[in-house]
């Protein structure tokens, strides 16, 4: 009796949106290759998966948007809104995605300090678009990921961008992990272990995958630039660019009952739960919403 009822709990699950974080299914496989995404409708044009890997230990969540809904919409911001153009103010995801009505959002680009305190002076390290205005500068060290006005996604060197005419949005990461299918070398040569946060692209360009994975704890002990690609590649991205991590590293979801919560675990300063104030983030907001 008690196998039926959890196997019937399960199916259901699968088709009906958490109401919160509280019923989100975990699934667990026992290594990366394993990974087979089984998604979770979250509203129209989003699907979720909150996955575990056995070994090496990891625990991860993940957003699949469909770029080619007319119910969605891209929106990058540079920090919180500020009177003063010229100044850029740091925010948590969390107030990201409060502040601007969106249904989730993603720390993006790395910057200058690192604090928990909003609102600061704050300094992105590479290009941020925000609508077709350019907030941030381009950072020839890095790449970065480019929504375009004919509403194609690509993920591009900066130091190839020239112009920000055909550009709708962008925000700047660190490098690509993914390109055309592949593992790039810089992911497989990375071994280094943090919390991570990620974005990719299918092959044909329908979908956008915002990938989070919790490090620097028991239950998670952080990904490799190449098992974060891995991870990228099984839930369905063609190309891949790894964003700002660590402690910034932060995935925040907007349930149907209103409630904001960051699904992951962000630990800021050693502290574990604790968001980072950071700058250029992704979101989506749902114009049904």
């Amino acid at each position: 009796m008690f196998v039926s009822f959890v196997v019937i709990i399960f199916l259901s699950c699968t088709t009906a949106p958490p109401v919160s974080k509280s019923s989100e299914p975990l699934i667990s496989f026992a290594s990366i290759e394993d990974v087979v995404p089984q998604w979770l409708a979250f509203s129209e044009g989003i699907d979720y998966l909150h996955g575990k890997i056995t070994a090496p230990r990891l625990e991860y969540h993940a957003l699949r948007i469909n770029l080619f809904s007319s119910a969605i919409e891209i929106v990058v911001k540079g920090g919180a809104a500020s009177d003063d153009e010229s100044v850029t103010l740091s925010t948590k995801v969390s107030s990201f995605v409060r502040d601007n009505e969106l249904i989730a959002g993603i720390n993006a680009s790395p910057f200058d300090i690192t604090s928990s305190r909003e609102r600061q002076p704050i300094k992105n390290i590479g290009i941020v678009v925000s609508d077709g205005k350019l907030l941030s500068p381009v950072n020839k060290n890095f790449d970065a990921f480019v929504l375009y006005k004919d509403g194609s996604a690509a993920i591009v060197s900066q130091s190839s961008i020239e112009s920000i005419e055909d550009i709708k949005n962008a925000v700047g990461g660190f490098r690509q992990i993914l390109k055309n299918g592949e593992l790039t070398q810089r992911a497989v040569q990375n071994e280094s272990r943090h919390p991570r946060s990620a974005v990719g692209i299918s092959a044909d360009g329908r979908f956008m995958y915002l990938l989070v994975i919790d490090g620097r704890r028991s239950g998670s002990i952080g990904a490799t630039e190449k098992e974060t690609a891995v991870i990228l590649q099984t839930l369905g991205s063609f190309d891949g660019i790894n964003l700002d991590g660590g402690g910034s590293s932060a995935l925040v979801l907007r349930y149907p009952d209103n409630t904001i919560k960051t699904v992951n675990r962000p630990i800021h300063n050693g502290i574990p739960g604790m968001e980072r104030a950071v700058a250029g983030c992704i979101g989506i907001l749902l114009n049904s919403y």
